[in-house]
């Protein structure tokens, strides 16, 4: 089977250094991290009455396909209380998102966010997005 590798998104702003700490721990359980990104706090985007985001990424390598880990992220999500309202860009426990796979970015939220170039660069400087 091949391994694939996997840049997922990190973000929370409510509890967040408990839940992205629970988040990793679960990804960890199910999938090896070979890197982490710095964490750093962002401004809310749309929806600006609410507390500041932290933000980062993890590099994983793991044996399911995208269709797979993302669902699998997304179950997580609700395990840590994840809940879908109607604003998209409210609060959230934890925001799971495939952001690269297998040297491909595949999320069209990485050309409007710095913080995710950022990370991805920090992560795998070799694909050439972003950079400090």
């Amino acid at each position: 089977m091949k391994s694939n590798l996997v840049v997922i998104g990190v973000g929370s702003n409510i509890r967040p250094d408990e839940h992205i700490s629970s988040a990793k721990a679960a990804i960890e359980s199910a999938h090896e991290i070979v890197k982490v990104s710095s964490f750093i706090k962002t401004e809310p985007v749309g929806y600006k009455d609410q507390d500041r985001f932290t933000n980062g990424a993890l590099l994983i390598k793991t044996d399911m396909d995208a269709a797979g880990l993302k669902a699998w992220l997304k179950k997580l999500e609700n395990k840590l209380g994840r809940m879908k309202t109607e604003n998209k860009n409210g609060p959230r426990t934890i925001d799971l998102d495939i952001l690269v796979w297998n040297g491909e970015v595949v999320d069209d939220e990485v050309n409007e966010r710095e913080f995710l170039k950022d990370s991805i660069h920090e992560l795998l400087p070799e694909l050439g997005i972003g950079g400090f």
